[in-house]
């Protein structure tokens, strides 16, 4: 049995991000960048899966859609466990892209698990996940909490409005997993660090594929309003303004 995680190379999240002058792009100069939390996260649980498979699990292999300046993040994958990876060496200009060349890339690998993160940080798009499974005839389920294997079976909770609900998917098929599907993403060891530039990263040229959105400009949100003090004791004046300005009540 084979596991596919699919990560995203984004910003850090504690990054200031700019915009260029003419707000056609962001600025990423000076960017540092990370796997995608959620990506990392899913990448934590199927290494977890593998290690307690007693071999069932053979490997776990992560695939990126990006140029070359990705393959630090992509190394980093590997440093934390996985076995092997894939770029597709393209910009991830939109989810349709990106889910249409990773379906593309290993259409002949026959993963019998895909791993993705529910959202990526940068645009918390949601709609990556959905994309890849339709494009690679695959069963999805979403909102995936908690995952684990009772036998030959593969059980996943899914997060619904007051519990969760148990599925039973049948293989292959994609996993869109959120926080809890694993408690803390890994940090590479040195070990980890020293064999991950011996495993191998295959390079796989984009597929021709119809660009389905274009970035126009980009604008920064309004800066907040400057902090009012109200008076303890005016509570009617501190009703109004939650009323007309911040528009809560």
């Amino acid at each position: 049995m084979k596991i596919l995680v699919c990560i995203s190379n984004v910003p850090d999240t504690t990054t200031k991000i700019k915009l260029t002058a003419d707000k056609t792009a962001i600025d990423l100069a000076n960017v540092q960048w990370i796997i995608n939390p959620w990506d990392e996260l899913a990448l934590t649980r199927a290494l977890e899966l593998k290690e307690a498979s007693a071999g069932k699990i053979t490997k776990v292999s992560v695939i990126s859609v990006g140029n070359q300046s990705a393959e630090p993040t992509i190394r980093k994958a590997l440093a934390i466990g996985a076995d092997d990876a894939f770029r597709v060496n393209a910009e991830a200009k939109d989810a349709y892209f990106a889910a249409f060349q990773i379906a593309e890339a290993v259409k002949t690998e026959a993963y019998d698990i895909i791993l993705c993160g529910i959202e990526s940080s940068d645009y918390n798009g949601s709609a990556f996940g959905g994309m890849l499974a339709e494009f690679m005839d695959h069963p999805s389920v979403s909102s995936v909490s908690n995952f684990e294997f009772a036998g030959e079976v593969v059980k996943v909770n899914r997060e619904i409005p007051g519990g969760y609900e148990v599925v039973e998917p049948a293989l292959p098929f994609v996993a869109i997993v959120q926080k809890g599907i694993a408690k803390e993403p890994r940090i590479p060891s040195m070990r980890g660090i020293m064999m991950a530039r011996q495993k191998p990263l295959k390079v796989v040229e984009a597929a021709p594929a119809e660009a389905m959105t274009e970035f126009v400009a980009f604008e920064p949100p309004q800066p907040k309003a400057a902090c009012k003090m109200v008076d303890p004791a005016n509570v009617a004046e501190l009703v109004e303004l939650l009323h007309k300005e911040a528009k809560i009540i």
